[in-house]
């Protein structure tokens, strides 16, 4: 039988339910069935450590991913954390204006959202992953808006890069819309769905932040501030929307992952330690 440290254990808290929490707050389960130690499916896990190299990806084989979702500092961080996202920055996209800056983006004049873009390693992580990310830690269904964040920097949007990123946003809408109405909470959503080339004629899609916007949350003395409102309701499952023809886009992180970082209720993220998540894949669990 696999013996487990008791830093492991302390850390992923096994035998504990917790319903919405995870990936933002860090360290207790999320909302998938658990069995007790003391079953036969246990005695048979195969642990899995995810290797931080995977993370490592020259950018000629790397793809790129752009979202928003209100303010930036806490969304890049839920990002960085995912294995597979091998780096990642914030900053302006989808306005009218080179080169903006805060204080100009932050005026509205601009037409930017404050946005992460991430370039990930599609052998580890799908971009039907990100999406799911994406979704589980903001409120898609407000327009220019995020908890007590408001303004045109706080829409939240999709910009896609092919017509593969664009077919998997439209199907996720969809399916996310309809998982809020099952959960009562039917509402449309507002969320941006825009082409990358559509900004070509100012200048490009995206601009990058200022220094002391990247990584913010891990700089000493940061203000642990987040405004985001996930709804604690899950994309449904992927074969359950996938388009025709896009299958291969499957999850490629286990489904324990997932359940052992599931979404939290409030913004945790900023309580998040910064390196990537490590994690045991316990696949009969």
């Amino acid at each position: 039988m696999l013996q487990f440290s008791s830093r492991l254990l302390s850390t992923v808290n096994l035998p504990q339910l917790v319903v919405c929490s995870g990936i933002w707050g860090f360290g207790a389960m999320g909302s998938g069935p658990v069995k007790g130690f003391n079953t036969p499916e246990v005695q048979q896990i195969i642990t899995k450590k995810h290797d931080a190299g995977q993370n490592k990806i020259p950018k000629e084989e790397a793809e790129t991913a752009t979202f928003a979702a209100g303010c930036f500092w806490g969304v890049q961080l839920a990002f960085q954390r995912v294995p597979g996202v091998g780096s990642s920055m914030v900053g302006y996209t989808a306005g009218q204006k080179l080169h903006p800056t805060y204080n100009e983006v932050c005026s509205g004049s601009t037409g930017h959202t404050e946005g992460v873009q991430m370039l990930f390693n599609p052998a580890v992580v799908s971009y039907k992953e990100l999406l799911m990310v994406l979704f589980d830690r903001m409120d898609p269904t407000h327009l220019n808006r995020q908890g007590n964040d408001r303004g045109t920097q706080y829409r939240s949007g999709f910009y896609y890069f092919d017509e593969e990123q664009k077919a998997l946003i439209e199907a996720s809408k969809v399916a996310y819309e309809q998982a809020l109405a099952a959960a009562g909470k039917g509402r449309s959503i507002t969320t941006e769905i825009a082409a990358s080339s559509d900004y070509d004629q100012y200048g490009g899609l995206w601009f990058y932040g200022e220094s002391y916007h990247q990584q913010y949350l891990a700089k000493p003395g940061a203000r642990p501030y987040c405004s985001a409102q996930p709804q604690c309701v899950s994309l449904p499952p992927f074969e359950t929307w996938a388009p025709a023809g896009l299958e291969h886009h499957a999850p490629k992180l286990p489904e324990s992952f997932w359940r052992l970082h599931a979404p939290g209720a409030g913004c945790k993220v900023v309580n998040a330690p910064n390196e990537p998540i490590e994690f045991v894949d316990l696949a009969n669990m």
